[in-house]
């Protein structure tokens, strides 16, 4: 009796084990997403000192709408950029917050460095607004995508040729040049 009660516990508690996440579709088929990971950012711009920043990022990409959360190193939140196909908003740890239909311009007038913003998340997937020129690897997957100029570099961390980018690189000509380093692809909540 005692070795049917201890299957029958054994058994409720497999069944309480939470599943494991579905899997994201192929990189073709993804629409939304979340994704977690690290970014450098560095400027250089002609004829100034060159400056720097890095920490962590969460994003979700869900509907068309945008939801960034940027902290630095150690984890502490410093900003949250939510953006859509009508306007974008950037608010700061200290509470600040600034609006605009322009999510690049919001970028830009708060940093002073104007960052794609708007096109990020297709440019994650090696997509384009139709205007780009896209290099493919042996197994077609983007290698590079230049729009608009910018450059984006991308490198995997599997064969597979589905894949989705373990690293990319934008850069401009005008010494700007943003690194992500993904570390999990998440389907979006």
């Amino acid at each position: 009796m005692r070795g049917v009660i201890l299957l029958l516990v054994a058994g409720l508690l497999a069944g309480c084990a939470s599943l494991p996440p579905p899997p994201l579709p192929a990189r073709q088929d993804l629409r939304d997403f979340a994704l977690e990971g690290r970014f450098a950012l560095r400027a250089n711009p002609p004829d100034q000192p060159a400056q720097s920043a890095g920490g962590r990022l969460a994003w979700t990409h869900k509907n068309q709408i945008d939801t960034i959360l940027l902290a630095n190193p150690l984890g502490y939140g410093v900003a949250e950029i939510e953006s859509g196909p009508a306007s974008a908003r950037l608010r700061l740890a200290d509470g600040k917050t600034s609006e605009s239909t322009d999510p690049d311009g919001l970028i830009e007038e708060v940093t002073g460095q104007r960052l794609p913003v708007a096109r990020l998340p297709a440019w994650l997937l090696g997509r384009s607004g139709g205007r780009a020129q896209i290099a493919h690897d042996d197994l077609g997957r983007p290698l590079r995508l230049v729009e608009d100029g910018w450059q984006i570099d991308y490198a995997y961390d599997n064969a597979a040729p589905d894949a989705l980018p373990g690293r990319l690189t934008l850069s401009n000509g005008d010494g700007l040049e943003l690194r992500l380093r993904i570390e999990q692809w998440k389907n979006a909540p």
